[in-house]
């Protein structure tokens, strides 16, 4: 038996009206990887960590956590946690820091 990914996404869309700030996107993250997700601004790299942490919910597509969809699971159910951006999360640590700081924790 194959274990599922610890995250996955499937075919998951959401708009705006009539942008498309996700399509059709499928992602799959086993336990103990680390991935990044970089892009310009406006391409959505926020929207899409809304979504897996339900604050926003896919207009299409499912959310899985260890292979259970947590679509319509509210974010306090969900086993992610999320940071808010901000042009510095400390301020008096450097980028290097910054980041270190995370894995530490």
């Amino acid at each position: 038996m194959t274990t599922p990914p610890a995250l996955e996404l499937l075919n998951v869309t959401k708009t705006y009206g009539n942008v498309a700030a996700l399509r059709d996107i499928t992602l799959a993250v086993r336990k103990g990887e680390f991935i990044t997700i970089l892009g310009p601004s406006g391409s959505g790299k926020s929207t899409l960590l809304k979504i897996i942490g339900g604050f926003e919910e896919p207009d299409k597509g499912e959310v899985r956590i260890n292979g259970q969809v947590i679509n319509n699971t509210p974010p306090f159910k969900r086993p992610t946690s999320m940071v808010f951006q901000d042009l510095a999360l400390f301020p008096h640590l450097n980028v290097f820091e910054n980041i270190a700081y995370g894995l530490k924790v």
